[in-house]
């Protein structure tokens, strides 16, 4: 009886799972800012425990380049715009460490996530996104954003500079979470202790410290870990402040692009992902 319990009960969850998996939604590449034929790993499709989601995003305003100065003026909903700066490199190389460096199974290829999908977000409970200095969400995606933080979810976020993009990022971040506020990450946060001890971290920068050798962009001197806890004290936005962890996956096969950089973005990232899995 014990026997055919479990096999009834092993049968349910195969049902479930594949149910999910139905509901996601399929597998599509974009065409990004800086790559259009990147090669696809063989196993891309493999199932996993832990896929690298990238929150697609309509680009907002800049005052410093002109009217979507990221997105060239096209359709945010078809690639080509701020969401895809560094993609897919970033998220494959982001994947490929947490394989290496963890026993988390995690799919080689990235999921663009568009919050305007239907419940697909619910499906993936970590989210990144880039160059958030250029984002505009509508009420209706912030308000899906601050649902699936609610639920469980998880959001990082990096690569935007200075006080101008900061006030860009915050404006749409308020409207996900008005009453909630955005603070500095202590050192002893668990976050920075999950699988790396990260007390003494440094400026990551861009690719563009290879030909400027600065550090900075845009006036961000001064690297930023912030976060927004919940009423339980669980962080659930990270937020990257005048660095560019991006970049720092992006390069970490490029020969020019300084190791330290690419190893404490790498281990950053990893924490965050084993941290938004555990807590």
């Amino acid at each position: 009886m014990r026997t055919r319990t479990a096999l009834v009960a092993i049968a349910a969850s195969l049902s479930l799972i594949s149910a999910i998996y139905a509901f996601q939604r399929p597998f599509r590449e974009y065409p990004g800012r800086e790559y259009s034929n990147f090669p696809l790993p063989p196993d891309y499709m493999n199932k996993s425990e832990w896929v690298f989601a990238r929150l697609m995003y309509p680009p907002a305003y800049n005052m410093r380049g002109g009217w979507r100065r990221r997105g060239g003026g096209s359709d945010w909903t078809q690639g080509y715009s701020s969401w895809t700066t560094d993609y897919p490199r970033s998220d494959r190389h982001l994947s490929a460490a947490v394989r290496r460096l963890t026993r988390v199974n995690a799919r080689s290829a990235e999921q663009p996530v568009n919050l305007d999908d239907g419940d697909d977000v619910y499906n993936w409970p970590w989210l990144y996104a880039v160059e958030v200095g250029h984002w505009e969400l509508t009420d209706q995606q912030a308000a899906k954003l601050r649902d699936f933080l609610n639920r469980g979810g998880f959001f990082m976020c990096d690569d935007f500079h200075g006080e101008q993009e900061w006030e860009i990022f915050e404006a749409s971040m308020k409207r996900v979470f008005p009453d909630r506020p955005i603070s500095d990450i202590p050192d002893t946060d668990p976050i920075f202790h999950t699988l790396y001890d990260l007390e003494k971290r440094y400026q990551v920068p861009g690719a563009q410290y290879l030909y400027s050798g600065s550090l900075s962009e845009y006036g961000g001197i001064i690297p930023r870990w912030r976060g927004i806890y919940d009423e339980k004290g669980r962080l659930v936005v990270a937020i990257c402040h005048n660095m560019d962890l991006g970049d720092s996956w992006e390069h970490a096969d490029n020969p020019e692009y300084p190791e330290r950089f690419s190893s404490l973005g790498m281990r950053i990232g990893v924490n965050y992902i084993i941290y938004s899995m555990t807590h």
